[in-house]
C-alpha cells in the first residue's frame, strides 16, 4: 500500500490542485512516457561525461585496428579507420543533443513572437505571418533545409539554422491558434477595459495560457530537429569531418552494411532510441497537459 508521500493528492484533503501539479502526477503514471524520460537521461549522461567513459578520443586513426567487431577493447567495435565507435557515440550524443536544444530553441522563440502577434493583432498582420508559414509549410521540411544548408554552405552550425528555421511555422502555427480563442476570453476584456497595455496583456495573461501546447511541440520536436540533423549529416551538408555525428557515421559506414555492419547498426540505433526516448516524453505530455486526455 503506498504511503503518504506516493499518493496523489487530493481536495477531499483541503489542498487546492494547480494544473501543473496534476499534469505532474498524470505524467508519473505514464509508464511509456517514463521510459523515455529514462532513455533521454541516459543520453544526457554520457553526453556529460563522455570523457570519463573512454579513454580513445573520437578522431584518433588506427589503420592497424580498423573495422574490428565488438570486443574489450573496443565495446562497439571500429570503424573502417579503426576509429572506437563507443567514443564517437558518446561523443555524438553532445552533437545530436545541442542541435536540437538549439535548433528547438531558435524554432521556439521566433515561432511563438510570430505566432502571439499574428493571433492577437488579427487583420493584415495576420494575413501576412500566416501566408509567409504557409508557403514554408508547403515545401517537406527537409527539402527547405537542404536548401537552406546549399544557401549557406554545409556545417554544423548552417544545419542547425536551417533546422530551426524550418520548424518556426510550427510553432507559430500553434500559438497562433491558442491566441486566437484566448483573446476573445473574459479576463483578456477585462484588462483591455482596464487600460493594461497590449504588452502587459501579452507577457501576463496571453503566453502563460498558451504554455501547455508549446511544452508539447517542443519535446517532439526535439527528436524531430535530431532527425533531421541526421539526414543533413547523411548527406553531407551538416556535421564535417572528423565530428562524430550520427547521421554522417551512417553516411561514412553504408559500403560496410554487410562487411561490419556493426559500424552502421549502433549509430542507427542512437538515432531511434533518442527520438524514441523524446516522442514518448512528448506523448506522455500531451496527455497530461491536455484537459480532453486526462481520465
Amino acid at each position: 500500500m503506498p504511503g503518504p508521500d506516493n499518493q496523489k493528492p487530493n481536495q477531499a484533503d483541503g489542498e487546492a490542485i494547480s494544473p501543473w501539479k496534476e499534469a505532474y502526477w498524470q505524467l508519473r503514471k505514464n509508464k511509456l512516457a517514463i521510459v523515455g524520460i529514462i532513455i533521454i537521461t541516459f543520453f544526457i549522461l554520457i553526453a556529460i561525461f563522455a570523457p570519463l567513459l573512454t579513454n580513445y578520443t573520437y578522431h584518433s586513426i588506427s589503420a592497424a585496428d580498423r573495422l574490428q567487431g565488438p570486443s574489450a577493447a573496443h565495446w562497439l567495435g571500429t570503424d573502417d579507420l579503426g576509429r572506437d565507435i563507443f567514443t564517437r557515440i558518446v561523443y555524438g550524443a553532445r552533437i545530436s543533443l545541442m542541435v536540437g536544444f538549439f535548433a528547438v530553441s531558435g524554432a521556439l522563440i521566433f515561432g511563438s513572437i510570430l505566432g502571439i502577434i499574428a493571433g492577437y493583432y488579427g487583420r493584415w498582420v495576420d494575413m501576412i505571418i500566416s501566408r509567409i508559414f504557409d508557403i514554408m509549410l508547403a515545401f517537406p521540411s527537409i527539402l527547405l533545409a537542404i536548401a537552406i544548408v546549399a544557401i549557406l554552405g554545409p556545417s554544423l552550425q548552417n544545419a542547425l539554422i536551417a533546422i530551426a528555421i524550418v520548424n518556426i511555422p510550427i510553432f507559430g502555427r500553434l500559438v497562433r491558434s491558442k491566441v486566437i480563442s484566448i483573446r476573445q476570453e473574459e479576463y483578456i476584456m477585462a484588462a483591455k477595459a482596464q487600460g493594461m497595455k497590449n504588452g502587459r496583456i501579452l507577457v501576463h495573461h496571453v503566453l502563460p495560457n498558451s504554455v501547455a501546447p508549446i511544452i508539447v511541440q517542443a519535446t517532439l520536436s526535439f527528436g524531430t530537429a535530431i532527425l533531421e540533423a541526421a539526414a543533413l549529416g547523411f548527406l553531407g551538408l551538416g556535421a564535417q569531418a572528423p565530428m562524430p555525428e550520427w547521421g554522417k557515421m551512417l553516411s561514412d559506414s553504408r559500403q560496410f552494411i554487410q562487411s561490419a555492419p556493426w559500424t552502421v547498426l549502433f549509430p542507427g540505433l542512437s538515432i531511434m532510441l533518442v527520438v524514441l526516448g523524446f516522442n514518448m516524453i512528448g506523448d506522455g505530455l500531451r496527455d497530461a497537459l491536455d484537459p480532453k486526455m486526462k481520465s
